[in-house]
């Protein structure tokens, strides 16, 4: 289904494909919090264990964007629809788990071994980590895609787990879906980049005609998710692209239509293969996401409720102690 060269130019990424169009990354905050290095925003804002986190997708080439700012390979994007077989709900995330496990060995300490150790993993988490309690379903395309997302988020909630879907917001019919089937996940995003019709095209060249509707639907249907799911609103944000003082109006009038429960207002990275299309110098330090953060607050209403400085993220809401996600 995918084909040989993007498999490995995927592999050389360090991902772990599983099945015909899932994958795994192992995150640099799971990697850091195995070594007791410091742990995820997510961690912090909102309670899951990063070393316990799985980061995975499945539809991994899979989207109707080729968004500017996106760290994956976008010129090998296999289009909105996943063609050929379809994996089950059980084998994406028992392959998930294998996968990271895999990727994960390079972690462990063997103490019988007279070989110098290189890893300074914590063996603790290290064994924790074999079996993953929070699943991020994002990394790379766009999961809503995938025609069984709402089983893999039942599934996962029946394993016990946590889920964190984030979307670009242009399927709302699934969100309708996944209300109407009860398979609403433990937090659900929606990435909000730009704040207004006429910029989204060039931020998002979306195959999708109507892209900017549907975007708008699916804040509509967020709103009307209180007390069904954790919601959040999150901007992605670039210097000199999104961050003028202008659109700060334009943002809170969607958060208003949205009504999310949190506003994520979240640094660019430089990464992959964004890289190529956005340099190191539109990447906003953490000083300028603070100060975007606080006018948003005050146009909007809303508090500054936390920050991680170096995730560059700053999380609003109305209360502080609504963060911490309190049940599967």
């Amino acid at each position: 289904m995918i084909p040989k060269k993007i498999k490995e130019i995927l592999k050389k990424q360090h991902y772990g494909l599983v099945g015909n169009h899932s994958a795994v990354q192992i995150c640099r905050w799971t990697k850091n919090s195995l070594r007791d290095q410091g742990v995820c925003y997510k961690e912090k804002f909102y309670g899951i264990q990063s070393h316990r986190c799985c980061q995975m997708t499945p539809s991994v080439v899979f989207c109707p964007n080729k968004c500017i700012h996106c760290w994956r390979a976008i010129e090998y994007t296999l289009g909105d629809k996943i063609k050929g077989k379809i994996d089950s709900p059980k084998e994406i995330i028992d392959g998930c788990i294998e996968a990271q496990r895999k990727l994960l060995q390079g972690f462990k300490v063997d103490k019988k071994s007279n070989k110098k150790q290189l890893s300074k993993a914590n063996m603790k988490k290290w064994k924790e980590a074999q079996e993953p309690m929070q699943f991020a379903i994002s990394l790379s395309g766009e999961p809503t895609v995938y025609p069984k997302l709402g089983e893999i988020i039942e599934e996962l909630r029946k394993r016990g787990k946590t889920s964190f879907l984030v979307s670009n917001g242009l399927y709302p019919e699934k969100l309708n879906e996944l209300k109407a089937k009860d398979q609403l996940p433990t937090q659900l995003y929606i990435s909000v980049n730009v704040p207004n019709k006429e910029m989204y095209q060039g931020f998002h060249r979306s195959i999708k005609k109507d892209a900017w509707e549907r975007l708008m639907k699916s804040l509509e249907i967020m709103a009307k998710l209180k007390n069904k799911t954790r919601t959040i609103f999150r901007i992605n944000l670039i210097r000199d692209i999104n961050m003028d003082e202008k659109h700060i109006k334009e943002f809170a009038k969607l958060i208003k239509k949205a009504k999310p429960l949190f506003v994520e207002a979240k640094g660019y990275m430089s990464v992959g293969f964004a890289r190529q299309r956005l340099g190191y110098d539109r990447m906003p330090n953490h000083k300028e996401i603070m100060n975007f953060a606080k006018k948003l607050a005050k146009t909007t209403g809303l508090r500054i409720l936390d920050e991680h400085e170096r995730s560059r993220v700053v999380v609003l809401g109305k209360n502080k102690k609504d963060l911490k996600i309190k049940k599967v």
